[in-house]
């Protein structure tokens, strides 16, 4: 039987392009309603959203899907309030949140001595404080609903070292301990909270010598992402909490790469 789901609602964070994008379409395509959230004019939301987000927003209009779009940074508190209570106004309930915002920052690639305080903050804000302000900002109405499927976005630096990349490394390190921890909190409020772990995907493909150490010999597609997405959002994950599902090509299972060789180039 295909997965569906008509009738519930989905925020996905960083849903303007990349892998954001893939878990948005896949949802809306299978009947929910998805708030596609990007970084827009203002910090807190209130100024629109960014051209990506309605861009995406239109995609899913054309198959006859539902969505709107929200320019809310995950890194605001503020901002996030702003997103639940937009989506509670239009959709009236919270069924999903994927945690996928984050991403590169301007300290990646620096070494230890050469990291300024800005930037160790800005690399743990955009991969760890912010699905954290999400998470906080969603438990409330899936309480209320005794329901709910929350999953965070991670990356294999959070289960290996990086040369030089210490605050992205550490932070999606984080991201699995978050995970953990929430899943045995509200493990008994049918709250499930699980964690992908992609590898290299589209978005990172210049930062990177190919697929050369993938055992697989390429990088990740972005659609790619779309039906693990799915799968850990619908009821076929129900026995599933606190869980890391690495998607790789097998590159962490191979070694992925001597050390120090990735990435080639940042910045």
């Amino acid at each position: 039987m295909a997965i569906r789901f008509d009738g519930k609602v989905a925020i996905v964070t960083g849903s303007g392009g990349g892998l954001g994008r893939a878990h948005a379409l896949e949802l809306a395509r299978r009947g929910a309603k998805v708030v596609i959230n990007d970084l827009g004019g203002s910090v807190d939301g209130s100024g629109g959203s960014s051209d990506a987000a309605k861009k995406v927003v239109e995609e899913i209009k054309a198959f006859g899907g539902q969505a709107i779009a929200n320019g809310a940074s995950v890194t605001d508190d503020a901002g996030v309030a702003h997103l639940v209570k937009q989506t509670l106004d239009e959709f009236g309930r919270i069924d999903i949140l994927i945690n996928n915002a984050g991403g590169y920052h301007k300290g990646m690639g620096k070494r230890l001595e050469e990291l300024t305080d800005d930037e160790w903050r800005e690399g743990i804000d955009t991969n760890l404080t912010g699905q954290f302000y999400c998470c906080r900002a969603v438990i409330t109405q899936m309480l209320k609903q005794q329901s709910g499927k929350i999953i965070n976005i991670a990356s294999g630096w959070g289960l290996r070292g990086g040369k030089n990349v210490f605050a992205y490394a550490c932070a999606k390190g984080a991201v699995l301990q978050l995970t953990r921890s929430l899943a045995v909190t509200y493990a008994k409020k049918n709250i499930h909270i699980n964690c992908i772990v992609p590898g290299i995907f589209e978005g990172a493909a210049q930062f990177f010598q190919g697929g050369k150490f993938i055992p697989l010999g390429r990088i990740g597609q972005d659609a790619e992402l779309g039906p693990l997405a799915l799968f850990l959002a619908s009821d076929a994950s129900n026995h599933m909490n606190g869980s890391f599902v690495t998607i790789d090509g097998g590159g962490l299972a191979g070694g992925i790469a001597p050390n120090g060789s990735l990435p080639r180039q940042i910045g």
